[in-house]
């Protein structure tokens, strides 16, 4: 009898809960997960509310001054009409504000949205946090076109074309060296983009060697270290339609992705046809990647430290860290271009400066590279 009351009672102690948590244990799990659903919401509206201060106060920056309030008056008028400002400071401030500021600041949006994602993207299929854009080769291969495009092709439009099509082509080689041996496809697809990096790599080299020294080789130079100064409205609404697009068809995949970073064989089990998602991925990120070089020349560590800071308050969930990421990614840029161009009285290349940024707090946030990830 005593040893059966002694059970009784250590049962009894198993299942009382603990003192100070008896209300908590009442709510019912709906309740409880309520702010946890409130904590995991916060990033999205925080980023949008981040992109949004970002792109007024980069509006206010420049040598020519215009204060918040104007500008805040100045888009007021825009919209909804009113006679505020006089006509022909509305004609100074358009000309300020909408020719020149704007589509450089949409240009970083865009070149930063593209990278995060594509980083993010990656991460998750790979289960890497180490991984960028990069990693199949495609700014190497961008990056190649563009000079061979600056060498040979003499245009603007056919240095574009050539950045975008050798982007491709780089991660083509990739995939295609991956489908020769079918071993394990994730670790010969990560060493397919080694030997397409260096390949592309050697042949930058190559035509920076053939180039002409005084001319040809400062403008590829200039080119490879990053450059909004470039960005006009024609090429910003050119490459915003696929870059979008893009973006579109990862955020629609972002469950799959989330059963992908399981594993294949976990995912195969769940009904993901494995090769198939890993292409469409590819893909997109592919196109949006490529075309940030087109916009802005190579511009490394985005696509790597954007994902692991939002990854850090977001979590792993990529339906949260996927939006989160592409509006982070483009205020990012956005405060990273601002200092680029107002740091000195000359302009600094963007890709220099993300290097420089994105260098220390890789290494701040090393320590909890895995946090995001549990």
């Amino acid at each position: 009898m005593s040893s059966s009351a002694g059970a009784l009672d250590t049962e009894k102690d198993e299942v009382a809960p603990a003192r100070g948590s008896a209300d908590e244990s009442r709510l019912p799990a709906r309740l409880r997960s309520v702010p946890e659903r409130l904590r995991s919401a916060l990033p999205l509206p925080g980023s949008v509310l981040l992109l949004l201060a970002a792109m007024l106060i980069s509006l206010a920056l420049g040598k020519y001054k215009v204060s918040l309030s104007e500008i805040v008056i100045f888009i007021w008028q825009r919209c909804f009409g009113g006679a505020y400002i006089s006509p022909d400071r509305m004609r100074i401030l358009n000309s300020v504000l909408v020719e020149i500021r704007l589509p450089r600041i949409l240009a970083a949006a865009l070149v930063g949205s593209a990278l995060s994602a594509s980083g993010a993207a990656f991460q998750a299929m790979f289960v890497n946090p180490l991984v960028s854009p990069s990693l199949l080769g495609v700014l190497a291969g961008a990056s190649f076109g563009a000079a061979l495009g600056i060498v040979y092709l003499k245009t603007w439009f056919g240095v574009q074309v050539a950045t975008f099509i050798c982007g491709l082509l780089a991660v083509i080689v990739s995939v295609g060296i991956a489908r020769i041996y079918r071993i394990n496809t994730t670790i010969m697809l990560v060493l397919g983009g080694i030997i397409s990096g260096a390949l592309f790599t050697s042949l930058l080299s190559l035509v920076k060697y053939l180039s002409d020294p005084y001319n040809q080789l400062p403008t590829i130079v200039n080119w490879l270290m990053g450059s909004l100064t470039l960005s006009d409205r024609a090429t910003v609404i050119k490459t915003a339609i696929p870059i979008v697009l893009a973006l579109v068809v990862l955020l629609a995949l972002s469950r799959h992705l989330n059963v992908l970073s399981m594993g294949d064989e976990e995912a195969r089990a769940l009904g993901i046809n494995v090769n198939r998602l890993r292409l469409i991925v590819i893909a997109c990120a592919t196109v949006a990647s490529a075309l940030t070089v087109v916009i802005a020349g190579t511009i490394a560590w985005v696509g790597l430290i954007v994902p692991h800071f939002t990854r850090m308050i977001s979590g792993p969930d990529n339906t949260r860290l996927l939006p989160a990421t592409i509006l982070i990614g483009a205020a990012y840029l956005i405060v990273v271009d601002d200092i680029a161009r107002m740091a000195f009285t000359f302009e600094l290349p963007i890709g220099v400066v993300t290097a420089l940024v994105g260098i220390p707090c890789f290494a701040i946030v090393l320590r909890n590279a895995r946090k995001g990830w549990n």
